[in-house]
């Protein structure tokens, strides 16, 4: 039960993704035609494949991965805190060191991965761009034979939803109705590849995931009905 989650086994992440190329012009002619095929649904006759590329940092086959930030609960001393590191630029190495991270410290069978709308975003896409790149799943990640209660995922819209499939509650509101305080971000999801791409501000697009990874927390402990974390126990670690 939730009542009986134990903090320092959670491991809290956000990841930021963008279209793998910055613009559709420098898709080979074979990956125009499947994305053609793989967005006409969503498409319909609205939009060309060519208009609606900007969108393709949601699918794991068009997209990348550009930061990844974690977060975790210290209670090796008596004043409890809260760290907060990313993992940022080429693909391939920051999720050869988030794999790293995972098999070093969040690895026991107890161990448990906290994401908002993780369970249809943030763990399937780490794990098929792991699967791209020829890196092996951590255990977290993994969820070859597991039961649906084996598996070790946390999932903060699942917690809201309450059994409720056809609810969605972004994490900003979900924060705004819980009274969590909430630093004030100049940028929001639909603007990250372009600060990507055209801004070229990687720094600004970390510091938008890592405050969504301390609002992930904070909601966590809201649902525990426990004390919010004060400015005074957030660290944040450099890479």
């Amino acid at each position: 039960m939730l009542r009986n989650l134990d903090l320092a086994k959670i491991l809290f992440l956000d990841i930021e993704t963008v279209p793998e190329e910055e613009n559709y012009q420098a898709l080979s002619s074979t990956r125009q035609a499947l994305w053609a095929k793989k967005t006409s649904y969503q498409r319909k006759e609205e939009h060309s494949a060519e208009d609606f590329y900007e969108r393709a940092g949601i699918w794991a086959e068009f997209g990348k991965i550009v930061c990844i930030s974690v977060g975790f609960f210290d209670t090796s001393t008596s004043k409890r805190s809260f760290r907060i590191k990313s993992f940022s630029g080429e693909e391939s190495k920051l999720l050869s060191a988030f794999k790293q991270l995972c098999d070093e410290h969040f690895y026991l069978k107890s161990h448990l991965l906290c994401a908002h709308n993780g369970k249809e975003f943030d763990f399937p896409y780490l794990a098929r761009r792991m699967v791209i790149h020829g890196i092996e799943l951590p255990r977290v990640l993994d969820l070859f034979g597991k039961k649906p209660w084996e598996v070790p995922h946390l999932d903060t819209l699942q917690l809201w939803k309450f059994g409720d499939y056809k609810h969605f509650t972004s994490l900003a509101l979900l924060t705004e109705i819980l009274g969590i305080p909430s630093p004030k971000d100049d940028i929001d999801g639909s603007d990250v590849a372009r600060v990507y791409y055209e801004e070229k501000n990687l720094p600004r697009i970390v510091r938008y995931c890592e405050k969504d990874v301390l609002s992930l927390a904070q909601v966590i402990l809201r649902f525990l009905r426990a004390p919010l974390l004060e400015e005074d126990q957030i660290v944040w670690l450099s890479e």
